[in-house]
């Protein structure tokens, strides 16, 4: 299902009114710390499909896991975005990199549009 301009806005309020709660409800800060300074690192970055995606290989196990929950949870948001506005979860996550995620990157951190590379900004 493609979004229109209202589904794309709903989506991408609901999934910014979730992300807002995010860091103190559903992602331990020092996961967020871990992730923030791989991103710092060039080692982990944002992708236009929502989620952290590796730029760099890692066998950081501590990494790896604090990647993966934050896709975890980034992905419930996206299901509870996705029901609510009856559009698809890639949709959902999608439109969360555009209306939320795009914005909170920072100078020198990577992110990977679709059907492109990894791009520093």
């Amino acid at each position: 299902m493609t979004m229109q301009g209202r589904d794309f806005f709903n989506v991408g309020a609901a999934v910014m009114a979730a992300l807002a709660v995010t860091p103190a409800a559903a992602v331990a800060m020092d996961t967020k710390a871990v992730v923030d300074a791989a991103k710092t690192a060039g080692i982990v970055g944002e992708q236009a499909d929502g989620f952290l995606g590796w730029v760099k290989p890692s066998s950081d196990p501590a990494l790896k896991g604090a990647v993966q929950e934050i896709n975890e949870g980034r992905a419930a948001l996206y299901r509870q975005a996705a029901a609510k506005n009856g559009v698809s979860v890639e949709a959902a996550g999608s439109s969360a990199y555009t209306t939320v995620v795009q914005a909170r990157i920072k100078p020198g951190e990577h992110y990977k549009p679709a059907n492109g590379g990894w791009m520093m900004k």
